[in-house]
């Protein structure tokens, strides 16, 4: 675990957001175990509280942004998928704050770094600290940036973004599209995938994802929104 007076630097890295106060990072990555101790300190509690609003609010601009067409409905169950506590854990991991994390002995010992409750929480109070340090919108382009890639594993009941993209192509007369993997990172348990789709005469596109699968998803859904033909379903 880096010494506390890196922690800033090292989430800074991770966000690519330098903090003005470097005291909000380290405040941010406090758990409320910590108080255990001695000596009263605060805790991330009322940066969490911050940050699920932030957060809530740029998930909600992403969504309207990228989905022009969806109904509430459709537009509220994405939502939900996108701020749940396992997917701002996933980002957790990606920013790698377990290992930042400030936290008892006891915690620690007990897999406290690696409990998504407190990843999850984590990676709220970071973007209440990001709110806190430089507005809204730095904010909103570290979530934006983040969360982007999840878009392909949100549950869309209408033909998926290849079956679109095929039927496209077809229409136009061009070869089938043909994905390829373009990298993969992150550990075993829990890898990141990239997929890049090519299509004769088209500009390739990239996505990320959990799996092979949801990465082509990705990049099928990216090329499709780059080319203004996806259309997300109406409820009825």
């Amino acid at each position: 675990m880096p010494k506390r007076r890196d922690t800033a630097s090292h989430l800074s890295s991770r966000l690519g957001y330098v903090f003005n106060d470097p005291e909000l990072p380290l405040l941010a990555l406090t758990h409320a175990s910590s108080r255990a101790g001695q000596k009263p300190i605060e805790d991330n509690e009322r940066l969490e509280f911050l940050g699920d609003r932030v957060l809530g609010l740029a998930i909600a601009e992403l969504l309207s942004t990228r989905f022009p067409e969806a109904r509430e409905g459709e537009l509220a169950r994405w939502f939900n998928q996108l701020v749940r506590t396992e997917t701002c854990a996933a980002i957790a991991e990606e920013w790698k704050l377990g290992e930042l994390i400030t936290m008892s002995g006891g915690e620690a010992e007990s897999g406290g770094r690696r409990k998504k409750t407190i990843l999850g929480n984590a990676c709220e109070a970071v973007l209440g600290a990001v709110f806190a340090d430089g507005g809204y919108e730095p904010a909103k382009t570290i979530v934006h940036r983040f969360w982007s890639p999840q878009l392909a594993d949100l549950e869309i009941t209408a033909p998926d973004a290849k079956s679109v993209l095929q039927e496209w192509v077809q229409g136009r007369g061009l070869p089938l599209p043909h994905y390829v993997e373009a990298a993969r990172k992150g550990p075993d348990h829990a890898p990141r995938f990239t997929a890049e789709v090519h299509i004769e005469g088209v500009e390739p596109e990239r996505g990320e994802g959990a799996n092979k699968r949801a990465a082509e998803q990705a990049a099928a859904l990216a090329l499709l929104l780059r080319e203004g033909v996806w259309q997300v379903p109406s409820d009825g």
